[in-house]
């Protein structure tokens, strides 16, 4: 069986390492497997699979509606006879469904996360509806997105399926944690708190850093790593000099594979704006790090306050740095809903039963 999955690019991010993820981990012996991207360079995650000999093709569209993008795609379903496409986001999905018409091919579309659709757009209104018939399954990655997706999409909650993102289990070298604390020159005493998320203001590392500041002040040793890259990178950098906390905040850039970074954190922090199903939080869970996130998307699916992890409302810097202090001082309680958070984990969002999830819908 052919698959073929039809996305914006392959970046680094959320959608493209579940991308990445499917592509590498779904049976091999059932499917053969390539990636059409919309736009153009495929970017990193793609260069690394087609370095491993998937195929990756990219036809880009041209700015608005790209009525001549319908009829390049649909050529390409029928020159590599794909027999199920699975489109990833909404824009995609528009181009991949209305390409598939009279081609035989099976049409899934995957939301990863959209919560600030243009709620007044008569296009949803009128053409989500007729897209839905070109559509053989419709999959969301949280109950949030699901309901976003039936609120502000027109799209029935009887047509939508949750499946949770998954990961593989991470595996990391604890002797590399180590070299890389005294990479950084973080003393051996010192309590780290991080985050990992590309620098955009959707995941609102300018109320981290405010809330850090004051952290630092009842836990002067405390170290603040912030791992990724990104537009908002030197106006970071320049708020973190005038809070005077440079010496307890490290930026590592962006890292193909930041498990050593993810290993090194005693506390990880996700104070996102806006999320699907984030995989740095699975990842984090995953190595039984103690996690705190915003009550935003699909997070409080994910972490249930005071059980597997603390959960604060959204945009809020007293209740973040509360409870950054509460774990801090309590080096129980970190390994207590680290634990719960491993548990959690394994329980539902592994990359197994992601795959089985999926896999399941394509034949």
């Amino acid at each position: 069986m052919n698959l073929l999955h039809v996305t914006f690019d392959m970046h680094i991010g959320g959608t493209e390492q579940v991308i990445k993820n499917l592509v590498e981990a779904t049976d091999k012996s059932m499917f053969n497997l390539s990636i059409l991207c919309l736009e153009a360079p495929t970017g990193p995650f793609g260069e690394m699979l087609a370095e491993k000999g998937y195929q990756i093709d990219s036809i880009p569209r041209k700015e608005g509606f790209d009525l001549k993008l319908i009829y390049k795609i649909r050529k390409y379903i029928i020159e590599h006879n794909i027999d199920v496409l699975h489109c990833h986001q909404y824009t995609p999905w528009v181009y991949g469904a209305l390409a598939s018409i009279l081609t035989g091919s099976k049409v899934i579309f995957t939301e990863h996360g959209r919560f600030y659709p243009d709620r007044s757009s008569w296009k949803r209104k009128y053409i989500n509806p007729f897209l839905v018939k070109l559509t053989d399954h419709i999959t969301a990655i949280s109950k949030a997105t699901k309901q976003a997706l039936v609120d502000y999409e027109y799209i029935p909650a009887s047509k939508i399926t949750v499946i949770y993102n998954g990961i593989a289990e991470l595996e990391s070298d604890e002797t590399a944690s180590d070299r890389l604390r005294t990479k950084l020159s973080i003393s051996a005493d010192a309590l780290i708190l991080g985050t990992i998320a590309r620098l955009d203001p959707i995941k609102n590392h300018r109320l981290l850093i405010s809330a850090f500041a004051e952290i630092q002040r009842q836990h002067p040793s405390s170290i603040l790593a912030i791992v990724g890259d990104g537009e908002m990178r030197s106006s970071l950098e320049n708020q973190v000099k005038q809070l005077n906390i440079s010496d307890n905040v490290v930026f590592t850039g962006f890292q193909a594979n930041p498990v050593d970074y993810l290993q090194l954190m005693d506390i990880f922090l996700l104070p996102s704006l806006s999320e699907g199903t984030a995989m740095t939080l699975l990842e984090a869970m995953s190595l039984s790090k103690p996690c705190i996130v915003t009550a935003v998307g699909g997070n409080p699916e994910i972490v249930e306050n005071k059980v597997n992890g603390l959960v604060t409302p959204s945009d809020d810097k007293d209740t973040l740095v509360t409870a950054c202090d509460l774990l801090l001082e309590d080096r129980q309680l970190r390994k207590k809903l680290g634990g719960a958070g491993r548990a959690k984990f394994e329980e539902k969002f592994t990359v197994k039963s992601m795959i089985k999830n999926y896999q399941e819908i394509y034949q």
